[in-house]
């Protein structure tokens, strides 16, 4: 593929940037990327986007607590960014000193991540742009679960390459979003690994779900492999907290919905996972990615597309 300018431009000028980043402490990039992108994102298109989406989840919010919540929005969004280079610092999770670090958890999420690795058998693991969402990809590795992780590589190869080294070292096995995909992950699971994917986002060949009361297009893909390998199935989110904290929980094992034959129902079991996530989003509306078009229209699917 040729590249414009821009793309030339664009792989040296991030590589500054994440450079300028490294430089700083985690919490002080954190917190100049969130300060920046708080004051900066309502002057974007993307704001317009967001707001709609957050009037339509939540029609009895008055415009106050909106753009409150947009703001904070926005915030997340650059207090990720500038934690990216710092992701490996950030987990520091010690079960001896819990309070210690910036990653915390619960019993039943280390019982569970326990039960994963002693068990020898994949898993699948669907996750949310929610709070910190690169945390959730190096839980697995950090608590000695065999993983690989599901991304989608940036546009832009000189990018790609700089976000790659940052992740590989980190995350596991990676997978990156393309056509022979599927039989990379499908791989992934005969191997016994643990293999995860955000799945909030639009998804063109999906299926049709209720997400806050819209009708939207879901991401099959983790139902499908449940169907076919009939794994576990496990949601995990890292929530921001006060004083650059992160909590990190795990959901599960589902106990999925199932057609007539016994198997892994693909679209039952699509929506009930997006119905875990609209809770969590719930919980936290201003830690989610609002400023992406969720609820695109498809159009007319076949009846048997679903499966």
């Amino acid at each position: 593929m040729k590249q414009t300018l821009l793309d030339r431009l664009l792989g040296p000028l991030v590589g500054v940037l994440l450079g300028l980043l490294a430089c700083i402490v985690p919490d002080r990039a954190s917190a100049f990327c969130g300060a920046a992108a708080r004051r900066l994102g309502p002057w974007l298109p993307h704001h317009r986007i967001g707001r709609a989406n957050l009037r339509a989840a939540f029609p009895d919010k008055n415009k106050a607590w909106i753009e409150a919540t947009l703001r904070d929005a926005w915030e997340n969004l650059g207090r990720v960014t500038g934690e990216y280079v710092h992701l490996g610092q950030i987990w520091d999770f010690d079960i001896h000193a819990e309070q210690a670090g910036r990653i915390t958890t619960d019993a039943a999420t280390l019982a569970l991540f326990d039960e994963l690795r002693a068990d020898n058998k994949p898993a699948l693991v669907f996750a949310a742009h929610l709070g910190n969402w690169e945390l959730p990809a190096i839980a697995g590795s950090a608590h000695g679960l065999g993983s690989a992780v599901v991304y989608r590589m940036p546009n832009n190869r000189a990018v790609a390459k700089r976000i790659e080294a940052i992740r590989k070292p980190l995350m596991g096995r990676l997978i990156r979003t393309r056509p022979e995909a599927v039989f990379e992950m499908a791989a992934a699971l005969n191997q016994g690994l643990h293999l995860g994917m955000l799945v909030d986002q639009h998804f063109s060949r999906g299926v049709p779900i209720d997400f806050f009361g819209r009708q939207c297009w879901a991401n099959p893909t983790i139902a499908r492999l449940a169907r076919q390998f009939d794994c576990p199935v496990i949601g995990t989110r890292a929530i921001r907290l006060p004083g650059n904290r992160f909590h990190v929980t795990a959901t599960g094992p589902l106990d999925l919905p199932r057609d007539a034959s016994g198997k892994i129902d693909v679209s039952a079991a699509t929506q009930m996972m997006n119905s875990i996530i609209e809770g969590w989003i719930r919980e936290h509306p201003g830690q989610w990615l609002w400023f992406h078009r969720r609820w695109r229209q498809n159009r007319p699917r076949r009846p048997d597309q679903a499966r």
